[in-house]
């Protein structure tokens, strides 16, 4: 490409080791960043308005094209802790959801757990803005990234996605990953996949510049995000993207 690669990602937490590298690195020479929330950065991508994103699976089958360009993703093989559905009460009471505007993966997910898993009879509402504070009675919510994290301290009862997907499937689960919507060099590919790899060997220098009082980030970076896209994950997302097919579900 005669021109930089236009390269979208995500603002959260859990982004921090996979951007780590980049800095001062070689690849920036052939690239521009910029940053949003993952529903945003998909439509990006989807639209063409960028050449790679960090972005939710769920929009893989509106891409005409794609390639998964790294060995690295946002992924769980148990509890990822920052994407849950929070609730005051048991599963089996809850009647109306309110689903997180910022990511289509998750909700999708929390579809198929929904229908597929937990067979719950519920509503579904879209929001737009903040909405935690609707997270009473028979209401839960579905919260993810940061702010997930923060209402971990609020709800009584927690629904953790990832773990429940792994209970359901025997398989690990992906939350995102670097795709892009079009065919890139192959020397941009190489640079990009060994800038994003360095923070995963140095979590604990991307701990030490991320203060957080909120959760302990050592952990969610080493037990709760796992970050390599292993054969086993590619298996699990590909069952998600086959429960997508199914329109009920998204």
């Amino acid at each position: 490409m005669e021109r930089k690669v236009k390269v979208a990602a995500v603002s959260y937490l859990n982004t921090k080791p996979l951007l780590y590298g980049f800095r001062n690195h070689p690849v920036m020479e052939m690239m521009e960043l910029s940053m949003d929330y993952p529903a945003k950065i998909a439509q990006q991508l989807i639209d063409g308005e960028v050449d790679v994103a960090l972005v939710p699976v769920a929009i893989i089958p509106k891409l005409k094209e794609y390639h998964i360009i790294a060995d690295y993703c946002i992924g769980a093989e148990g509890p990822v802790a920052s994407v849950c559905l929070y609730s005051e009460v048991p599963l089996n009471e809850i009647k109306r959801i309110y689903l997180d505007y910022q990511s289509r993966t998750s909700v999708a997910l929390l579809k198929v757990l929904v229908h597929e898993y937990w067979k719950l009879g519920v509503e579904f509402v879209d929001t737009n803005g903040d909405y935690q504070d609707k997270i009473k009675g028979t209401d839960a919510g579905l919260v993810i990234g940061d702010r997930a994290l923060e209402q971990r301290k609020v709800s009584p009862y927690i629904y953790d996605l990832a773990e429940n997907w792994v209970r359901f499937t025997s398989l690990p689960f992906v939350f995102a990953a670097w795709i892009s919507n079009k065919q890139l060099p192959a020397a941009f590919i190489t640079e990009f996949n060994n800038a994003t790899g360095i923070g995963i060997q140095n979590i604990p220098a991307v701990v030490a510049e991320n203060p957080y009082a909120v959760y302990d980030l050592t952990t969610y970076y080493i037990h709760n995000i796992s970050y390599p896209l292993t054969p086993a994950k590619r298996q699990g997302m590909q069952k998600f993207l086959g429960y997508l097919l199914q329109e009920r579900v998204v």
